[in-house]
């Protein structure tokens, strides 16, 4: 947590290589884009087929481009290796596979928590995409439980027994919420937390020594079964347990509940809430993409968003 860059970008697909890109055109020294993915442009590599023909107006929306970014008409394959090139000539720092979990916000500067390690920033751009999913286990859960088995807090009432299932930082800090009206077990298959920030891993050791949370480390889960309506974990050790209710965090989140944890207001219908500037509730953090429009896939779009933003957050 030692480096303060003045921006940091969350997500690598368009919108954040134009925010980065443009940052960088406008003389921005310090600049870091965070994608959870291998490469930049995950969307276009895994989901467009080779050779796929990628407009600049897409269904139709013509766009003027606004910023420095001339984006054209090419293929899958030219895309991608426009937004290599543009990278590669600007002094922007990447962190890729690296997924973001927790933006905290204090005398104005933005704590950002990873999978891997923390960072600081000035502004904060939030660059995702809609098709994000929260990752779910290899071992098939049973029909009759899926209403028990979840991957956030929607549906966690008081009183409940529930296991959580983790050893990141959104493990530790559902486990946290959840102690205060509920009977928690955190597990992590590991014997030690090694992803936890001092404040999270902390609380987790003092409810534990005061009984308001249990600890299973060491043991991963192989498989869930049924009885009476709650939910049996078999464990790999070859033992078992029974709780109201299983949540998972073990990676990947939907955008809506990351929106939730980075502290923007969302409306009625779960859409993020922001100004002509595209800044949200938070001050000085921003959204653009896909994630901030109903229209979703324009290319010129997301990059004309990314062009405003950079231009109103540094010419304040």
């Amino acid at each position: 947590m030692q480096n303060l860059y003045d921006v940091i970008i969350i997500g690598g697909g368009p919108a954040g290589v134009g925010a980065a890109v443009e940052s960088s055109i406008l003389g921005i020294k310090n600049i870091l884009l965070i994608e959870k993915g291998d490469n930049h442009s995950q969307t276009i590599r895994k989901f467009y087929k080779d050779n796929k023909r990628v407009d600049k107006d897409y269904k139709g929306q013509e766009i003027n481009l606004e910023g420095n970014i001339q984006f054209i008409d090419g293929s899958k394959e030219s895309t991608i290796d426009y937004f290599d090139k543009l990278l590669d000539q600007e002094k922007i720092d990447t962190a890729f596979n690296n997924e973001v979990e927790s933006i905290e916000k204090a005398n104005d500067v933005f704590r950002v928590s990873t999978s891997k390690t923390g960072y600081l920033a000035k502004i904060i751009i939030v660059a995702i995409g809609r098709m994000g999913r929260p990752n779910k286990p290899d071992y098939k859960i049973p029909l009759s439980i899926t209403d028990k088995v979840n991957f956030n807090l929607d549906k966690c009432s008081q009183g409940e027994s529930i296991l959580v299932v983790g050893g990141g930082n959104s493990a530790a800090e559902y486990a946290i919420g959840l102690s205060n009206s509920n009977k928690i077990i955190l597990n992590y298959r590991k014997e030690k937390f090694t992803r936890l920030n001092d404040i999270n891993e902390k609380m987790i050791w003092d409810l534990q020594k005061t009984g308001k949370l249990s600890l299973a480390l060491g043991v991963d889960i192989k498989g869930l079964e049924s009885e009476n309506g709650d939910v049996r974990v078999l464990f790999d050790n070859d033992t078992s347990l029974v709780v109201n209710r299983v949540v998972y965090a073990i990676g990947g989140t939907t955008p809506i509940d990351f929106l939730k944890k980075c502290g923007i207001s969302l409306d009625e219908k779960g859409h993020p809430i922001f100004d002509e500037n595209f800044e949200t509730s938070v001050k000085n953090m921003y959204i653009c993409g896909d994630v901030a429009t109903t229209q979703g896939g324009s290319i010129a779009l997301a990059l004309n968003q990314a062009y405003k933003i950079i231009t109103h957050a540094f010419k304040k």
